[in-house]
């Protein structure tokens, strides 16, 4: 098992939730966290525990990003007029990694990641290899040519554990995606409750 992999699954158990709702996920056997101590009865939790537990799920949904990463994207969403959270959410779901993630043309979030890095999608008819390339609206996501075969590819449209959402037009018979717009909370297929508030409040202390 690689080193992402496992850390995904980990992930998952040290939260006790599936949060890209994903079969395979240990929590749907085991609902306690890792370790000898994780079936200990869990003490309740302060209000910075709650909101530090937001933010590593929602950072966590997304490949689990570096802190120093994840802070500049909430910084950005802080300036932008109106609100925070919402434009945080718009902000995370305008990568091109969350985007080729959300097209279902990779199985993971992590596979989306790696699939960018290797060189594997064009943005607008230009290959780009930077997960976190900021997608706009009308912006036209594509495997390349070379790459459609991939098991991985044909796997992944195939699954019927997630659906595309209306933000994002997929034709995977030319694995092609259209960013349409930028999503708010509400539009966001998301496994388990996200609370970007809480994630604001955590920042904002």
């Amino acid at each position: 098992m690689s080193k992402r992999e496992s850390s995904k699954y980990k992930l998952d158990r040290r939260l006790g939730e599936n949060i890209w709702g994903r079969p395979k996920s240990p929590v749907n056997r085991r609902e306690y966290g890792p370790g000898q101590h994780g079936q200990r009865r869990k003490g309740k939790l302060s209000d910075f525990g709650i909101q530090l537990r937001a933010k590593q799920k929602l950072k966590g949904h997304y490949g689990d990003i570096s802190e120093k990463q994840f802070h500049r994207i909430y910084d950005e969403a802080n300036r932008r007029k109106g609100d925070t959270s919402e434009n945080l959410i718009g902000l995370l779901e305008s990568r091109l990694d969350a985007v080729v993630y959300r097209a279902k043309f990779v199985p993971t979030i992590f596979a989306a990641r790696q699939f960018v890095n290797h060189g594997h999608i064009k943005v607008n008819g230009r290959r780009v290899n930077i997960p976190s390339y900021r997608c706009r609206p009308g912006d036209v996501i594509e495997v390349r040519e070379k790459s459609r075969e991939l098991v991985m590819v044909l796997e992944a449209v195939q699954l019927a554990e997630r659906d595309v959402p209306e933000y994002v037009e997929a034709d995977h018979s030319k694995m092609k995606a259209t960013f349409t717009r930028v999503p708010q909370l509400a539009d966001v297929p998301y496994a388990v409750q996200m609370e970007p508030n809480l994630v604001v409040e955590f920042y904002s202390r």
